[in-house]
């Protein structure tokens, strides 16, 4: 991996103006978010359920949760786009806990979640196993573990590296390892391994153009750049 790749500081550097719009990258993370859920909304009934939404930066998923009327818990490394994501959730008078920590030891005890969504982070953690072992154990029997991440292959790359980062700065240039992308059939696998019983998976990318010239997102046909999936915690 290279030391110029996966650069996860950006999150902190830019918390500050995470919910101001001014940042075009953060605003397209934003765009993001209603593409994911009108896929995850189908296989989750979200009001009460006990959510984690880990790797969470500066809130974004996890206020869509809240309003959803999910119990929300947010996860992430980095501090300074935690404490971003608690002064806008008090803002807007929702109701979740933040926490600072990693995927590889979350500090919860087991069977503490109905579902885990973990978007935008699974190629960027150092021990994947380690994350989904950690996920399989917080969920309660038959809970749900809801993903996306992005293809290894040479079209997922030029996308997301030579497209996204280098040309049209949709991302900071640097912020992902394309040595880190994870195919389908290895996530299925570590899946697996970790005691979880992966489900389906489906495309997510660029549907249309918003009034600000920033992409907007949605299912596509094919996983061969950013996919989305959903595993299960077997039921005793």
């Amino acid at each position: 991996m290279s030391d110029t790749r996966n650069d996860l500081t950006i999150y902190d550097t830019h918390a500050e103006r995470w919910w101001t719009d001014e940042i075009r990258w953060v605003r397209v993370l934003k765009n993001m978010v209603p593409g994911r859920l009108s896929w995850f909304d189908r296989l989750v009934d979200w009001p009460g359920k006990r959510v984690l939404d880990l790797g969470c930066a500066g809130g974004f998923m996890a206020e869509a949760l809240a309003k959803r009327g999910a119990v929300v818990t947010g996860l992430d490394p980095a501090e300074d786009a935690i404490e971003a994501a608690r002064k806008h959730a008090k803002s807007e008078g929702h109701e979740i806990t933040y926490d600072t920590g990693v995927g590889e030891e979350l500090p919860y005890a087991d069977a503490s979640f109905d579902a885990v969504v973990c978007v935008d982070v699974l190629e960027h953690v150092r021990d994947l196993d380690a994350v989904l072992r950690e996920v399989e154990r917080v969920l309660v029997p038959g809970g749900h573990f809801l993903f996306d991440t992005i293809n290894r292959n040479p079209i997922a790359r030029f996308a997301t590296i030579t497209a996204a980062e280098d040309i049209l700065g949709l991302l900071p240039k640097g912020t992902h390892d394309p040595e880190m992308f994870i195919t389908p059939s290895e996530l299925r696998g570590a899946l697996t391994r970790a005691g979880l019983e992966p489900g389906p998976m489906t495309g997510l990318g660029p549907r249309g153009i918003d009034r600000r010239g920033d992409p907007t997102f949605g299912r596509v046909p094919g996983t061969m750049v950013i996919y989305m999936g959903h595993a299960e915690k077997p039921a005793a």
